[in-house]
């Protein structure tokens, strides 16, 4: 990776952590949809349930790509967010994302919790132990700790066609109106919404997570 890439990468992973922690003093709301309007201090997005979302911007808004990436990319030791379905003793992935390298050793988001990608699903932020091949896919098994400290283990099968992606560094200029969109926003007490990134789906990719 040139000396250019590899610093985007860092200050795009700084950002995404640092927007985490602003997170973490508001409750969470996942949105995802479309942007229909955007002036640099707010966006307007048109979620997936018919909804509109207006967010308010950081000062120092970032924005990452989500792009696709092969699922020979799912490699031990990677750190990975899955959305699955199922039993914890039979779990589907609905989608992949490889954390970039950058983000590795600070394990974003790592455990085994509800998400709302579908009803009942779930996510698991773990690094990769094994990653088995079979005529239907790839079987993962994932190691985390939760919040606690307590390490588990997850087992989750990646069927031929699951959406995998990663995160590039984007611009602020990527987040345009039309763009497809996936933000962790922070809702204050008087439900207001906020946040310091945009994740992107490049070329009109629609963030799968």
């Amino acid at each position: 990776m040139k000396p250019v890439r590899l610093f985007a990468v860092v200050v795009a992973s700084v950002a995404f952590l640092s927007a985490a922690t602003a997170m973490a003093q508001g409750t969470p709301t996942r949105v995802r949809g479309t942007i229909s309007a955007i002036d640099g201090k707010t966006v307007t997005i048109a979620t997936r349930e018919g909804a509109t979302a207006t967010i308010k911007l950081a000062d120092n808004w970032v924005v990452a790509l989500v792009a696709p990436v092969a699922v020979s990319d799912i490699k031990p030791d990677s750190f990975v967010g899955v959305a699955s379905t199922g039993s914890d003793t039979n779990r589907t992935a609905l989608e992949v994302l490889v954390f970039p390298e950058a983000m590795k050793a600070a394990k974003p988001g790592e455990g085994h919790y509800p998400w709302d990608l579908q009803p009942e699903s779930m996510m698991t932020n773990a690094t990769v132990s094994t990653v088995a091949a079979g005529g239907d896919g790839q079987t993962l098994k994932l190691e985390f700790k939760d919040k606690a400290g307590v390490a588990g283990t997850q087992t989750i099968k990646v069927k031929p066609g699951t959406p995998v992606v990663t995160f590039l560094p984007g611009t602020q200029a990527d987040a345009k109106v039309g763009a497809k969109v996936f933000v962790g926003a922070s809702k204050a007490a008087d439900g207001t919404l906020s946040a310091g990134r945009l994740n992107v789906g490049k070329d009109g990719l629609t963030p799968p997570m």
